[in-house]
């Protein structure tokens, strides 16, 4: 049974605090429709801009992911994300009336709650999964990241977090499925170290934080004045706890900085723009690194669809002609006839069928010691595929002849040799109009495109 996309049943107000920039900020969180997936609607300026969630709309990931489209940007939207893929909502339009998502806890629960307190509506729409077929992976050899997207029919992250802090240590978490989301992962905060945090306030950054939505991790020996003057900015009294944090909040789980690390992961890879089937496994990620992670998805998403478009045929398909039949409409004989079968046949589009086998003269002479296929070869064998399309528009086929005027846009693209089957595909570009004809060829092996060519032809009638 197939899933079905779903977005809220009403619309949300979540009201708080940028984390960076300090501001007041309203988000009202709207049902969308069928594939519309996340997008930003910023109210307060003129025309209200839209910004997608989209992996090439990422501006800058620093200290959280942002991204910019029309003219606007919103920033720190991770934890939104996060909520909303782990309770595997697919469409609406969050509307913002400010450049950044509220802090709120430093986690994804408050948006999770409120989320889970209007419900969702089921769409018409089957969810539009992409579903991880091969691996596909990213690494920063010098900061020792690494992540990899594995086929698995569901959604699965691990992720391990290493900064060489004695504090921190190795963490490691995971869930088996997205459904764990809600419980194992969305309450974990945000953690920075206690280095980090004296160098965002220097920077003038963290406005918004006020020792209530982060873990600060304590990786240095504090001095008393370290800790007052911290108390005064924060207007709280801090202290350094036996687990080496400042004791501004209690854990609520031993490796909740490894599960807030998850989480962004959950967020940042809504960036592919769909959600995802597969096993995603992480070694020291960050925003830049999940970002760059979700484009490299979005790649092989194309990759993928531009295979689609182009179709597989089955060789053992019976042929509408064999090569008996092809030699009473083609002139071309044996040394030079490059078509074994005749798979499809329409009036617009032909597919022929080419066993390659090392027998051919030509291997005597080409290449002798690397057999390959000569690409004009494939071309001739892609004409004479056409030229049995071409043919099929005139009565009496074996009284005319094609002659090729034209070869535009020829590509060669993977090596053919000795044992592979071609099956060329040509199609007409335009209608037949005086006699020629405009036709696109494409060669392929398997599931490869191996040569793709543009042919012009004119149909000639013999003279007796």
């Amino acid at each position: 049974m197939n899933v079905k996309q779903r977005t809220i049943q009403s619309e949300i107000s979540i009201s708080g605090i940028g984390l960076h920039t300090g501001q007041a900020v309203n988000m009202t969180i709207k049902p969308a429709p069928e594939f519309h997936w996340y997008k930003f609607k910023r109210v307060d300026l003129e025309g209200g801009p839209i910004v997608a969630v989209d992996a090439d709309n990422v501006t800058d990931t620093s200290r959280g992911t942002t991204i910019s489209q029309n003219g606007a940007s919103v920033s720190t939207i991770e934890h939104l994300m996060a909520a909303l893929v782990g309770l595997q909502v697919d469409n609406v339009l969050i509307e913002i009336d400010g450049p950044e998502v509220p802090i709120l806890d430093g986690s994804s629960k408050v948006f999770v709650d409120r989320l889970l307190e209007v419900g969702f509506v089921e769409q018409e729409a089957d969810r539009d999964y992409y579903e991880i077929k091969d691996n596909i992976s990213y690494a920063e050899k010098d900061r020792k990241v690494e992540l990899i997207a594995m086929p698995l029919d569901g959604y699965r992250l691990t992720c391990m977090i290493d900064f060489n802090s004695p504090v921190l240590g190795s963490q490691h978490a995971s869930i088996s499925n997205i459904t764990e989301f809600i419980q194992e992962i969305s309450s974990s905060r945000t953690f920075c170290f206690l280095h980090e945090l004296e160098a965002l306030l220097n920077n003038n950054l963290i406005k918004g934080g006020d020792l209530s939505n982060a873990i600060v991790i304590v990786d240095k020996e504090v001095s008393k004045e370290e800790l007052d003057k911290l108390s005064t900015l924060f207007n709280k009294s801090v202290e350094v706890a036996s687990e080496g944090i400042l004791d501004n909040i209690q854990l609520r789980y031993q490796n909740e900085p490894a599960r807030h690390k998850l989480l962004d992961m959950v967020g940042d890879l809504a960036l592919v723009g769909r959600p995802l089937k597969g096993h995603i496994m992480a070694a020291r990620p960050g925003h830049a690194a999940n970002a760059a992670f979700a484009k490299r998805i979005k790649a092989q998403i194309k990759k993928d669809k531009n295979r689609k478009n182009v179709k597989v045929y089955d060789p053992n398909t019976p042929p509408v002609y064999d090569t008996v039949q092809i030699m009473k409409i083609l002139p071309h004989r044996q040394p030079f006839l490059m078509i074994d079968k005749i798979l499809e046949l329409s009036d617009t589009h032909v597919v022929g069928l080419k066993n390659v086998t090392m027998n051919e003269d030509l291997f005597m002479g080409h290449f002798p010691g690397a057999p390959w296929f000569p690409g004009v070869l494939q071309i001739e064998a892609m004409a004479q595929t056409g030229g049995i399309l071409v043919l099929n528009t005139v009565p009496d086929p074996e009284n005319y002849l094609t002659l090729f005027l034209k070869i535009e846009n020829a590509r060669f693209k993977n090596q053919v040799t000795p044992g592979d089957t071609i099956i060329f595909s040509c199609e007409l570009i335009e209608p037949i109009r005086r006699g020629i004809a405009r036709m696109k060829g494409v060669g392929m092996v398997g599931d490869k495109i191996v040569s793709e060519a543009e042919l012009m032809a004119q149909i000639v009638k013999v003279k007796n």
